[in-house]
């Protein structure tokens, strides 16, 4: 059975001392890191693939403003709406393929076909390192700067969607898994327009998850100190858990699972206690993959929030 909504109470969950030592570590970057041009064209290209289930899946693309094209892949409604538009985003590793084949488990086209046939059209794009197929983390300063670039290119998927006219621009809403969870807590804190956030299964970002709960990791094998120092150094001021205190008043539901190994109960505590209210955290008996329960609890929470309706 589901686990109840828990409010945050950071003496209750966690103490704040590992997140208080990363603030410490490096100043946070600021939002104009993260800076585009919104009125420069998308030079979007879209074309169908396939009806699946009802949902029309279409391959897309846009310029990026980092460099090159974003890809990915719309899920859109029958029906002339106007719908509620969705961000999601996928794991590490992961990618949308184009031919519609998971090619890796962590695929986010699951949830994006489900928010599809709940009621709302969803945009899914490839991270910036898997668009080039090229590892998620290489412990270089280029995992700086393709963080940067997803996070950019997120906020021009929501020019994507208010672009449309089937999308109604006040009713928007974000769910990423794993990666996607973390990153979206980046997200949270610099895209204003949205005003749900689910984020599943995250952690404090890429310095938490390999340093680990009390800040205090040791290089991963293979990597120098030297080489660990340069990436922390380039990695820590755009930390996600820096950032996703400041999401209100966009609403957050945080999802876990009790069994996660891959996200283990205290780095995802850490994310809780930072993420701003309102905000409402749910435990789930289950590991990384949650389950199906969590899945009905995402579709619930953004109905209720950004008023999703099945076509």
């Amino acid at each position: 059975m589901t686990s109840q909504p828990v409010r945050v109470v950071a003496a209750l969950l966690v103490a704040s001392v590992p997140v208080a030592r990363l603030a410490a570590q490096s100043g946070t970057a600021p939002l104009t890191t993260f800076a585009y041009d919104r009125a420069a064209p998308l030079e979007l290209t879209d074309s169908l693939l396939r009806i699946e289930g009802g949902i029309a899946v279409h391959a897309i693309s846009f310029a990026s403003p980092k460099g090159g094209r974003a890809t990915g892949l719309l899920f859109v409604p029958s029906g002339s709406g106007p719908f509620a538009g969705v961000v999601v985003q996928h794991g590490a590793p992961g990618r949308i393929d184009s031919t519609l084949v998971e090619l890796l488990h962590r695929s986010i086209m699951p949830t994006a076909l489900a928010v599809a046939r709940a009621g709302a059209v969803a945009i899914a794009l490839d991270a910036p390192w898997a668009r080039r197929l090229v590892p998620p983390v290489t412990f270089t300063e280029a995992d700086s700067a393709f963080q940067v670039q997803l996070i950019v290119d997120l906020q021009r998927a929501v020019d994507v969607l208010v672009a449309r006219p089937d999308v109604d621009s006040a009713r928007l809403g974000y769910v990423g898994r794993s990666y996607g969870g973390a990153q979206g807590a980046l997200f949270a804190g610099v895209e204003r327009r949205l005003k749900a956030f689910v984020l599943q299964v995250g952690d404090g970002g890429l310095v938490s998850h390999f340093q680990g709960p009390d800040g205090r990791g040791d290089p991963p094998p293979g990597v120098p100190a030297d080489r660990w120092r340069r990436w922390l150094a380039a990695m820590s001021p755009i930390e996600p858990i820096r950032f996703v205190g400041r999401a209100a008043p966009a609403k957050l539901l945080l999802q876990s699972g009790r069994t996660d190994p891959v996200v283990p109960p205290e780095l995802a505590r850490q994310l809780h206690e930072a993420a701003s209210d309102p905000k409402t955290v749910m435990w789930y008996d289950a590991g990384h993959g949650l389950n199906s329960e969590a899945a009905d609890d995402m579709v619930a929470f953004l109905r209720r929030q950004i008023g999703l309706s099945p076509p």
